[in-house]
């Protein structure tokens, strides 16, 4: 009925900058914004490999044949900032910069890279980005930039700030697990991420205005976090400013950024930036995002680079892959192989367990794997009911078991989940495509699901539950938000209808989010042809 506040399309406040060329413009900006820069947050992309190389290459000692060792490299996204009070040379304070490696010199970039990499000053930030260095370093090295890169340092990596923004001591053991950017972004920013561009052929030219975004993104949030982090450390009391930048004097820059960031009718441009402030007049870390033009005093980041900053070394062994688990199972795979690709290939057979010729009661259900868990919201956003693993890491036979008592259809793109088909009649199908977009519409068409205008937006995209039969008042809404949800003032005098998801208390509005999700499914599910 409504559009989940929860669930947003991620705005694009950064500033993009592309450079395909060493005597570009775009590449004299990027240096100059480096030597400028106190944090720089770096990701990039490469063309997922789908095969490993053949014995014969590997064996040859030839630059070319190195280069196969690991994917190659095609884009390098840099998203920096600077120290308050100085300007990259661009008009973003945080401008973001697109390398395609595959234009731009090697040799070009080698020595402004490395000094970045090594530099003291400089804070480097990162999402398990040791992987990301290791392909970097094959990639220059196979163009003569021998040899590559070795180490990072002062790095802080976002699974680190992550542990410490949520712990009450900033210097306790931080534990092993660790999650995504995505879910990262979503608790930390309440910016939905979307990773459906991660395995797209990122050696394809030109790139597209998706892949552009998605690229930029990644890195330009992890300042995002980054500035978060700094809030923490700075109002708990773990950084004492300098006499450039007394306690006092930040303080009240903070308060005046609060202040105006609260008057600012944001929630018009449905980007949720300041959700709630807490009752004593303190800064909720969860609940706050001051923009990133805002930077604290110099020192406060070299006060992190010492008491937080980490180091990425790459050893000899880091530069040789490793010897793949699935290369003693090459006989086996060989065996089975014929069988999977059966599998894999085989239409929808059926009949679904919801059919009433089976006993079933004719509402289509669907259990997302963790695979395709981001389908799961796109089916809820058409009005079906598509459930997720009731645990985080089940085992097959719980995923069998919670479809096969629920009369659900397991969606999969995991072939080996299919072997199982025959424990609960044909109730597992594979997904073919990667977008979630083509996933929807494939879904459809194989289960050939009646798709309505009037369905669309009529679950709880967060539970997947209903919404109570009767919408609420503005005054009911208001009381049924306390100590749960925060409505926005600017909705008061609108007079919105609002509707209460009858398993999880969520509230949702006919707000410009809900217009802008019915229209783009309007295209995708093809209702108006």
């Amino acid at each position: 009925m409504a559009m989940a506040r929860d669930a947003p399309s991620p705005p694009h406040p950064f500033e993009i900058h592309m450079v395909a060329s060493a005597a570009s413009p775009e590449f004299a900006l990027l240096r100059r914004t480096l030597r400028r820069s106190r944090a720089v947050a770096l990701d990039a992309e490469w063309k997922p490999r789908r095969s490993r190389p053949s014995s014969s290459s590997s064996a040859d000692p030839s630059p070319s044949s190195s280069s196969s060792l690991f994917p190659p490299v095609t884009l390098l996204q840099i998203a920096c900032r600077a120290v308050a009070g100085e300007g990259g040379g661009g008009g973003s304070s945080s401008p973001v910069f697109i390398v395609d490696l595959l234009a731009v010199a090697a040799e070009a970039l080698w020595e402004p890279l490395r000094e970045l990499f090594e530099s003291p000053e400089v804070l480097k930030l990162g999402f398990r980005f040791k992987q990301d260095l290791v392909y970097l370093s094959s990639t220059f090295s196979s163009h003569g930039c021998d040899p590559g890169f070795d180490r990072v340092e002062p790095f802080l990596d976002v699974t680190t700030i992550y542990h410490h923004l949520n712990s009450q001591n900033m210097g306790r053991k931080l534990p092993k697990e660790t999650k995504s950017l995505a879910t990262v972004c979503a608790e930390l920013l309440g910016i939905s991420l979307s990773k459906e561009l991660q395995c797209s052929d990122w050696s394809c030219r030109p790139l597209s205005e998706e892949q552009i975004l998605y690229a930029a993104a990644d890195a330009y949030y992890l300042l995002e976090i980054f500035s978060l982090f700094e809030q923490k450390v700075f109002t708990d009391g773990k950084y004492l400013a300098s006499p450039r930048g007394n306690a006092s004097t930040l303080a009240a820059k903070l308060d005046k950024t609060i202040e105006e960031s609260k008057l600012s009718n944001i929630f018009e441009n449905g980007i949720d930036t300041i959700d709630s402030f807490e009752s004593d007049g303190n800064l909720s870390i969860h609940s706050m995002t001051l923009p990133t033009s805002y930077a604290f005093d110099g020192d406060c980041i070299t006060h992190v680079i010492r008491k937080y900053g980490e180091m990425i070394v790459l050893k000899d062994s880091d530069k040789k892959p490793r010897p793949s688990r699935r290369r003693g199972k090459e006989q086996l795979h060989t065996n089975i192989k014929s069988k999977e690709q059966l599998l894999d290939n085989s239409d929808w057979q059926g009949p679904p367990p919801w059919d009433p010729f089976v006993g079933g009661d004719g509402c289509p259900k669907f259990l997302c794997d963790v695979m395709v868990e981001g389908l799961a919201k796109h089916l809820r956003c058409v009005g079906i009911d598509a459930a997720i693993p009731s645990s985080k890491k089940p085992e097959p036979r719980q995923l069998l078991n919670q479809a096969y008592k629920e009369k659900r259809v397991l969606l999969t793109r995991d072939v080996k989940l299919l072997k199982y088909q025959y424990l609960i009649g044909n109730q597992v199908y594979k997904i073919k495509s990667l977008l979630k977009n083509d996933q929807l519409v494939e879904v459809i068409e194989t289960f050939q699901l009646k798709i309505s205008e009037d369905q669309l937006m009529s679950r709880c995209t967060k539970c997947n539950g209903n919404f109570i039969q009767k919408p609420l008042t503005i005054e009911e809404a208001i009381e049924a938000s306390k100590g749960f949800q925060v409505i926005p003032p600017c909705l008061f005098n609108r007079n919105l209808e609002f509707w209460k998801c009858t398993d999880c208390s969520q509230l949702y509005w006919e707000g410009t989010q809900y217009h802008n999700a019915v229209q783009k499914f309007i295209s995708v599910c093809k209702l108006n042809d």
